[in-house]
């Protein structure tokens, strides 16, 4: 089973959106276990003070309660994430453009969203 480890916008969209093929996925790319970096939830945990966000981020608090967590630190998530590819390798969960820039060219791969399915992008 391969990780896939998750960042902020990739949680947000994935616990409040309905996604197609949600079902399928696994059976396109292989098994597959979503991960959440410490340095994720605490963002998510910070985010929540916004009150723009907050119904949005409560939703992902809750929704990754059932999710792997994997100790991942850092100040700043998209930062640790990419330390953390660079050195170990793996697949990153995204919607920021840079983020997925960054990881690609660290040897990553990118998984994303698109017309609310999950794709996976290199």
């Amino acid at each position: 089973m391969v990780e896939v480890i998750c960042d902020t916008s990739f949680l947000m969209h994935f616990a409040t959106k309905r996604i197609k093929n949600i079902s399928t996925f696994e059976t396109e790319i292989g098994q597959i276990q979503f991960v959440v970096p410490d340095v994720v939830e605490k963002e998510l945990h910070h985010l929540k003070e916004d009150p723009k966000k907050k119904q949005n981020v409560l939703a992902t608090i809750d929704f990754i309660k059932t999710l792997k967590k994997i100790p991942i630190k850092g100040d700043f998530a998209d930062q640790a994430i990419i330390v953390y590819i660079k050195e170990h390798g793996g697949i990153i969960a995204t919607m920021d453009k840079e983020l997925k820039n960054k990881v690609k060219s660290s040897g990553g791969s990118v998984i994303s969203f698109a017309n609310d399915r999950i794709v996976l992008e290199s």
